[in-house]
């Protein structure tokens, strides 16, 4: 026989910190359920109909300090769910875009003033489930949950400490991404509008991850930066919106990381906008209150790609646009060489022929 679930019972799952996803494949939803799953799958929060109760009732606030008990009717309260869902489904998104592999990548929310809602290590953010999810303080001591929580988890940390407007961030290993940070090759810049108004990149040495001394070297970039490219490691991002927008800067920069590989492979100089086409999209950024080093420079200075390899350039000519750099000239001991070479060989088919 089927098993019927209504309204109640997917409220009555939440509540308990269960994932309605692991519902019975043969269930029989009523239609008041349906409608639930479909609010909660789109982020919305449905009253309940039970007794004229809502189901985001409020939950009393809680801190680091707080007893063991109200920290884990926190961390399975509709308010935290809502956001464990969140998270589970970032985490699909990553493993579906091959940005993460194995047990790779984290992800952390900031849910009270010193308490931080976070990944668990050792599982798939692919296959990740609500109930896996854990909180720490911001000394990464655990709070809360089952699983023990990611062993990145004081980057993280240390990225809200230095940052109190970051609420939430992100850190997996897209591949394009990580090729730069493995050559320590500063993305680009003047190519594409969106990576300008809505990333602003560094690259941080490498230290073992998981370390305090990886943390700090992180940390220390985040008061001009939101995106970090760790060397030898992979991308951390962070936002002081919610963890949806430290995830679409996960997508922008990986975009337009492997934008910038492909058009460098077409045998043709790249386009850059100019300097005061920048301008107009860092006025955009800084309204968006969205950090970049460069506020305030001058427009002759926004446009350094000296270390991009491909050799792109830009800089105000006498029309005041973007210019390329020049092309190489050959080296003229090397081309006597190769020339010398070439007549030896010559030379040498030659006296053979003449003895056949």
């Amino acid at each position: 026989m089927k098993t019927v679930i209504s309204l109640k019972d997917l409220e009555e799952m939440v509540r308990g910190g269960q994932g309605v996803t692991s519902l019975p494949p043969d269930a029989l939803l009523t239609p008041s359920a349906r409608d639930f799953l479909r609010d909660l799958e789109n982020g919305a929060a449905r009253p309940s109909v039970a007794e004229g109760r809502s189901a985001t009732a409020p939950v009393k606030p809680v801190s680091a300090k707080s007893p063991k008990h109200e920290l884990e009717a926190f961390l399975n309260s509709p308010k935290i769910n809502e956001l464990k869902l969140q998270v589970c489904d970032i985490g699909r998104r990553l493993w579906q875009r091959a940005y993460v592999d194995g047990n790779g990548g984290n992800i952390a929310i900031r849910v009270a003033e010193d308490v931080v809602l976070c990944t668990p290590t050792l599982v798939s953010k692919g296959f990740m489930k609500p109930e896996d999810l854990c909180l720490v303080d911001l000394d990464g001591n655990q709070l809360a949950g089952t699983m023990k929580r990611t062993s990145e988890i004081l980057m993280h940390l240390q990225i809200m400490k230095r940052q109190p407007r970051a609420v939430a961030s992100v850190h997996c290993h897209p591949p394009y991404s990580t090729a730069f940070a493995v050559a320590g090759v500063q993305p680009p810049t003047c190519m594409i509008p969106e990576f300008e108004v809505f990333a602003s990149v560094a690259i941080a040495p490498y230290r073992t991850p998981g370390t305090p001394e990886m943390g700090k070297l992180v940390a220390d970039l985040v008061d001009k930066h939101n995106t970090i490219l760790m060397a030898n490691h992979g991308v951390v991002t962070w936002s002081h919106n919610n963890v949806e927008d430290a995830y679409f800067k996960m997508e922008i920069l990986e975009a337009y990381c492997r934008t910038v590989v492909v058009a460098s492979q077409l045998g043709k100089p790249v386009n850059t906008m100019s300097p005061a086409q920048l301008q107009d999209l860092l006025k955009i950024k800084q309204g968006l209150g969205i950090p970049d080093p460069r506020f305030g420079l001058k427009e002759c200075e926004l446009c350094d790609n000296e270390g991009w390899r491909p050799g792109v350039t830009c800089a105000v000519g006498s029309s005041g646009g973007a210019q390329t750099a020049p092309s190489v000239a050959p080296d003229p001991e090397a081309e006597a060489l190769v020339q010398a070479i070439t007549d030896q060989i010559m030379s040498g088919s030659v006296a053979l022929s003449t003895l056949k």
